[in-house]
């Protein structure tokens, strides 16, 4: 029996956690990305500092986590990056990586060497709209670096921004994908009202109403009009890639496709969408490049790392209450959370 995992078990009962058994690393804020739906570019650049990364892996032993996702900005633009993922390799802790894929055929053997999965960003399937939406005219690079990587025998995930500009491509994104030997691919909706994920793009907490919107944004959410297409495409999909549902290669099923339609189609009153479940501050936490900490990507930060081990900073009491009032259901970013983890016991003990 694996005792550790058996000790994640007590964070579902409390809202003091035991053990973390994913850890969350922003470790760099560069990117050499200048995608069209998020600001993290535009912030000045900064590298986690060693030291911290230390202290991390030290805490990831204390606390018994099983996977750290190493994210950014890019990942793989700071110049460690395979030295930190070693280190967290030796403390017995898997490494998962999230990256825009600019780097990855540069890169392969360092991935090789200390990745156990990689997921990449994906956001179209033709050259001439990935320039237009990750502002960079990069898609055969990146393509060639999966197909590298893949090569290797490295698992690689791709995960697609659903947006007004991408999702007639859905389809072709899935087949481009797969054809260049990612294991699977997945879909989340573009997020337009939370004010602490992808950089600070809104000046205050409330979140947008997103039917409300006067200018139309080929970035941003559906329009009302764009939904039959939308619907259309989504129910053609099922049909025409039936085998990859069936077999794992589209990682959602078709209900949860179904969920991004109701995503973009509640606020105009034709779907009701369904608040996800989630308890990712049960099961994760995010540290940022500073050590400032947040219980999940869309959560606001409720502390940082200042002389205190991890393991009481995540046990402060501004992380324990905002573990409570998401569970009672009064954060309203969880509302429409694009992302959403969930654990239970048994995903707790098949581990990350």
């Amino acid at each position: 029996m694996n005792y550790a995992r058996v000790r994640s078990l007590t964070n579902l009962i409390s809202d003091r956690l035991q053990a973390l058994p994913l850890m969350v690393v922003y470790l760099t804020d560069g990117c050499n990305s200048r995608c069209a739906m998020c600001d993290i570019w535009k912030s000045p650049r900064c590298n986690m500092d060693l030291a911290l990364v230390a202290e991390l892996v030290a805490a990831g032993r204390q606390l018994n986590t099983q996977m750290v996702l190493l994210s950014g900005g890019e990942a793989m633009q700071h110049p460690r990056w395979p030295e930190i993922a070693q280190q967290f390799r030796d403390a017995g802790i898997k490494v998962w990586l999230l990256t825009n894929g600019l780097l990855l055929k540069k890169q392969a053997p360092e991935v090789l060497a200390t990745c156990d999965l990689v997921t990449v960003s994906l956001d179209a399937a033709t050259s001439e709209l990935y320039a237009k939406i990750r502002g960079v005219d990069a898609l055969d690079l990146i393509l060639t670096g999966i197909q590298e990587v893949c090569a290797l025998g490295v698992p690689i995930h791709t995960r697609t921004t659903v947006m007004r500009a991408n999702f007639r491509q859905i389809p072709l994104i899935v087949d481009t994908a797969l054809a260049a030997g990612a294991d699977s691919t997945s879909f989340l909706p573009v997020d337009s009202s939370n004010p602490f994920a992808f950089g600070p793009r809104f000046a205050q907490d409330s979140a947008i109403p997103l039917a409300n919107q006067t200018e139309p944004d080929p970035y941003g959410p559906l329009l009302e009009s764009d939904l039959p297409d939308f619907w259309d495409i989504i129910e053609a999909l099922m049909h025409t890639h039936r085998d990859h549902f069936a077999d794992g290669r589209i990682a959602e099923s078709p209900d949860k496709i179904r969920q991004l339609y109701a995503y973009f189609a509640a606020p105009y009153g034709h779907a009701t969408f369904q608040p996800p479940r989630c308890n990712a501050p049960h099961v994760s936490m995010v540290v940022n490049v500073d050590g400032t900490l947040q219980p999940c990507f869309f959560l606001p930060a409720t502390g940082k790392l200042q002389g205190q081990a991890l393991k009481q900073a995540i046990n402060s009491p501004e992380t324990i209450g905002m573990r409570q009032a998401y569970r009672q259901g009064e954060r309203h970013e969880c509302d429409r959370c694009v992302c959403p983890l969930y654990r239970g016991p048994r995903g707790l003990l098949r581990g990350f």
